[in-house]
């Protein structure tokens, strides 16, 4: 054991070394968990550094991403980075940032944002458990601090719930925080009998005890049927004297680095033999057959949210790649039809939208396609598992219900209104909002090839099916429903305002304003060239969109001119008031972007 002390050891050196090359970084954090990571990393783990996507290796999520120094510094100890390279960190240019991401082989996440990798490590051990079948562990290495996010007892819930005993929680709780002591201080046994409530084994051990750690880490390799939590105690800066338990050395480098080293023992050069990972059969092939979705008979009326319900119900029968996930509202969503089809690879997350989440990012770590579906308005509960999944390049598949005033009378707690702008902020993001039924079938299937985060709002009452069976729809393009050469005005419209557009321009050609409809149904990317097309033939653009006018529909239109002169004239038509109860005409009515709304702007605008 003494050669897993001096592991920790040169771990902290490490740590201390990256962070002094740039004056940047947590070292303190870092040397509280080095003998829990040099145990770990000597004696447990079992990975492939050069063959990264081996599909028995085990998995490591740095939960607590600031201690990022410690990570890179066991690449460095297992030959996956050279020193040289560990000395770049949180330069330009250099794999290794200040909060790990994916762009470092080895790591499945980004983390930094407190309160993620125990929710994303508990969606791959849910992947290993319930569709890869392969008995690989998810070690978790969370701080103390972060036990104060909720999104971590989601998961404590959601693992205990699955009976996850793949899945190890490693707590370093070293008793500060950023700003002072966290709330529980050492009290490890407050902890334990949290987690434990949850149904996971708890173990409380002295973190600096490498013996304790060892068989902390065996006993928690022999226990079935649940989780488990190590709960040990650590000191923040151990081994420099200077920042030891001491409040006010958070991120910040040692003031005496060539002291630290010094008092740490010095540099050392040791270079471990990480255990190979599980012999395992390569992956079934994907099983693919011809996708039959259901074929609509235009002027039918169906909802698109049943049209995505059912499409993606189809989607798995073609995809065994394919994967959905629940918030508890499938029968609302549709997504139930997939779990009847498909209930090996439907997925129960209760309401817990941020666990909901993260288990689809640790399930695509995986190779899984999944779909992820609730009401528009609660993914605004998620939308920082939303960004940081970008950050990490994950592939997504987001459905959002129930999206505007046009669910009724719900009232504005139901109501997603700021979902498209949401989603359009997101880095690699496609935003779909489909009209019909055979145009949602054709999106839902869609989103499997596309990579980021990938959107589709449906509605939730039923609308006129418009478009055939056959119809194709692109991503980044459009459909422009009404046409003529004496067009006076465009009306841009998407999902449920397409109707009444169109309802509209029947209006005013009675009035003799003939309107160009065009239907925008790939809000990000927009089709570009439509639009140019459109405002050099009528001059004049009105948009309308169930959503507020901040960051919507017109925002994305307008955005296509920004770069074009002379710039059409514009006028935008979203929900300005707080809505309430009502019937879904009344609430198209009181947020003026009914037909009636919209024929008398188009006819101001026209006229103009």
């Amino acid at each position: 054991m003494n050669d897993l002390a001096e592991l920790g050891q040169q771990l902290r050196v490490d740590a201390v070394r990256a962070s002094a090359a740039v004056e940047s970084g947590h070292p303190t954090s870092s040397m509280s968990a080095a003998d829990l990571m040099a145990v770990l990393l000597a004696k447990h783990l079992r990975y492939d550094f050069d063959t990264t996507q081996h599909p028995g290796n085990d998995h490591l999520i740095f939960s607590k991403g600031h201690a990022s120094p410690l990570l890179y510094a066991m690449f460095t100890a297992a030959g996956a980075i050279s020193d040289e390279e560990l000395l770049t960190y949180r330069t330009a240019g250099s794999r290794l940032e200040g909060h790990p991401t994916p762009q470092l082989p080895g790591v499945d996440v980004a983390t930094g944002s407190l309160g993620q990798g125990l929710p994303i490590g508990t969606g791959i051990a849910m992947a290993g458990r319930h569709l890869d079948e392969i008995d690989y562990r998810v070690w978790v290495l969370c701080g103390d601090s972060e036990l104060a996010e909720g999104s971590m007892w989601e998961a404590f819930e959601q693992a205990a719930h699955s009976e996850l005993d793949n899945l190890i929680a490693i707590v370093d709780v070293n008793r500060l925080g950023q700003r002072g002591p966290t709330r529980h201080g050492w009290d490890t046994a407050a902890y334990a009998r949290r987690i434990s409530a949850f149904g996971w084994h708890t173990i409380e051990i002295d973190g600096h005890d490498i013996d304790a750690i060892d068989r902390a880490y065996a006993e928690a390799l022999a226990t079935t049927g649940r989780p488990t939590a190590i709960l040990a105690r650590t000191r923040k800066g151990r081994g420099v004297a200077a920042v030891e338990d001491q409040e006010g050395a958070h991120g910040k480098p040692l003031p005496d680095t060539e002291q630290a080293i010094t008092e740490l023992g010095g540099r050392r050069e040791i270079r471990v033999r990480v255990a190979d990972p599980l012999p395992v059969p390569e992956r079934k092939p994907l099983d693919t057959t011809a996708l039959k979705t259901t074929a609509y008979e235009m002027g039918t009326e169906v909802a698109t949210r049943t049209a995505f319900g059912e499409a993606l119900a189809a989607l798995g029968d073609a995809r065994s790649d394919v994967v959905a996930l629940d918030g508890e509202v499938a029968d609302s969503t549709r997504l139930g039809y997939f779990g009847q089809a498909h209930p090996d690879r439907f997925f129960q997350c209760y309401i817990a939208e941020q666990q909901l989440v993260a288990a689809a990012v640790g399930m695509q770590v995986r190779g899984w396609i999944p779909y992820v579906a609730t009401f528009a308005a609660f993914l605004s509960r998620a939308y920082d598992f939303l960004r940081m999944a970008a950050v990490s390049g994950a592939d997504l598949c987001v459905m959002g219900s129930h999206a505007g005033v046009s669910i009724g009378r719900d009232g504005p707690s139901q109501m997603g209104l700021e979902d498209i702008a949401a989603f359009r902020a997101l880095w690699r993001s496609t935003v779909l909002y489909p009209c019909d039924a055979n145009q949602t079938a054709h999106l839902t299937a869609a989103l499997a090839d596309l990579s980021g985060i990938s959107y589709l709002r449906t509605t939730r009452g039923d609308t006129p099916v418009i478009y055939g069976p056959d119809d194709t729809f692109p991503v980044g393009g459009s459909k422009v429903l009404r046409s003529s050469p004496g067009d006076r005005v465009t009306i841009v419209a998407a999902g449920i305002t397409v109707h009444e557009a169109l309802s509209a321009a029947d209006r005013l050609a009675d009035a003799g304003i003939p309107a160009r409809v065009i239907d925008l149904y790939s809000v990000k990317p927009v089709d570009v060239a439509t639009l140019h097309e459109a405002a050099a033939d009528t001059g004049r653009i009105l948009t309308v969109e169930d959503h507020w006018p901040q960051g919507g529909l017109g925002d994305a239109v307008f955005d296509a001119f920004t770069d074009l002169d002379p710039v059409p004239r514009f006028a935008k038509l979203g929900v300005l008031a707080l809505p309430a109860s009502a019937a879904p005409d009344e609430q198209l009515r009181h947020a003026g972007i009914d037909a009636e709304a919209i024929t008398e702007a188009a006819t101001a605008l026209a006229g103009e």
